[in-house]
């Protein structure tokens, strides 16, 4: 049996010990890029992106050393995502995992490029096979076109325009899912399929991954929703209430808190119930499952 928070707390430690090597690896001029890009990737999180690489990987019999790059730079997309998030034009945060937003510690346009800059060398990290030489070359361009699939247009940054668009707008819950299943959920399931796919998951494996990934990504939102809500920004390390002062369309918004959980925990038993053909070697990714779930409740 498995200590679900000894596990992240060591995967942690392990993603963020990597990636202080990788940030190591580049120039360190211009500084204001340099400094702007560790400032955001390591001012803490949770690493849970990464975390579900490794457990996907684990999952199917794969080892966390072979997909640790990979896992690396999937946090650095999705600090980048963060920064991008927090910038005036978007949601105009000034606090971020407890810590001033990039833009408001540096710049504005420093916040942009350091933004970029991450997206791209986690590109350049997912890319460099020489990084994973246990890993298939196949599967690495496989996994790679995964990524970069669901956090361009269809995906991550789809879902964000369309939450941009619909500010104040109103909406139906076809609609929100959308938002939801793009902005947040493609990166969750992104993650998950990644880990699977470099560590030689079956066809009926990486059905039963995404299966349980659209619905934990999608259970996560809903969760992040209720927490802007009622959550303690302290403990949070984030401002709460943007979403109801940038008029976001959002399920409490919509449905209710109560009505709002009681779906995100049928998605988590549903996302649980697609574990199945794994049998223990789900154990991680259930607890991680019940974990999303706990946040709010």
């Amino acid at each position: 049996m498995i200590n679900i928070k000894d596990y992240f707390n060591a995967n942690r430690e392990a993603v963020n010990i990597y990636i202080e090597g990788l940030l190591k690896n580049i120039d360190q001029y211009p500084n204001d890029l340099h400094d702007s890009m560790s400032y955001s990737l390591m001012a803490g999180g949770k690493r849970l992106r990464p975390i579900l690489v490794i457990a996907s990987a684990e999952t199917v019999g794969g080892v966390r050393e072979n997909v640790l790059p990979f896992a690396a730079a999937i946090e650095m997309i999705h600090t980048y995502t963060l920064i991008h998030d927090d910038l005036p034009a978007i949601d105009d945060d000034e606090l971020r995992r407890g810590k001033p937003t990039c833009h408001k510690e540096f710049s504005e346009a420093t916040a942009i490029l350091a933004g970029d800059a991450l997206l791209t060398y986690a590109f350049e990290v997912m890319s460099n096979l020489s990084l994973m030489p246990n890993c298939s070359p196949d599967n690495v361009i496989k996994a790679l076109n995964e990524v970069a699939k669901r956090v361009g247009v269809s995906g991550t940054i789809g879902g964000q325009m369309a939450d941009i668009l619909y500010e104040g707008v109103g909406g139906t819950i076809p609609l929100l899912e959308y938002i939801h299943t793009h902005k947040t959920g493609e990166m969750i399931l992104a993650s998950v399929l990644a880990g699977g796919i470099l560590s030689g998951a079956t066809d009926e494996e990486l059905a039963a991954l995404s299966a349980y990934a659209k619905n934990i990504g999608l259970a996560f939102q809903i969760v992040d929703d209720i927490l802007d809500v009622e959550g303690d920004s302290k403990v949070m390390g984030k401002n709460t209430g943007i979403d109801a002062k940038n008029n976001k369309l959002t399920y409490p918004g919509l449905l209710g808190i109560a009505e709002s959980r009681h779906i995100a925990s049928h998605l988590i038993d549903t996302g649980i119930k697609s574990l199945a053909i794994f049998g223990e070697r789900g154990e991680v990714l259930k607890d991680t499952a019940e974990y999303i779930i706990a946040r709010s409740f």
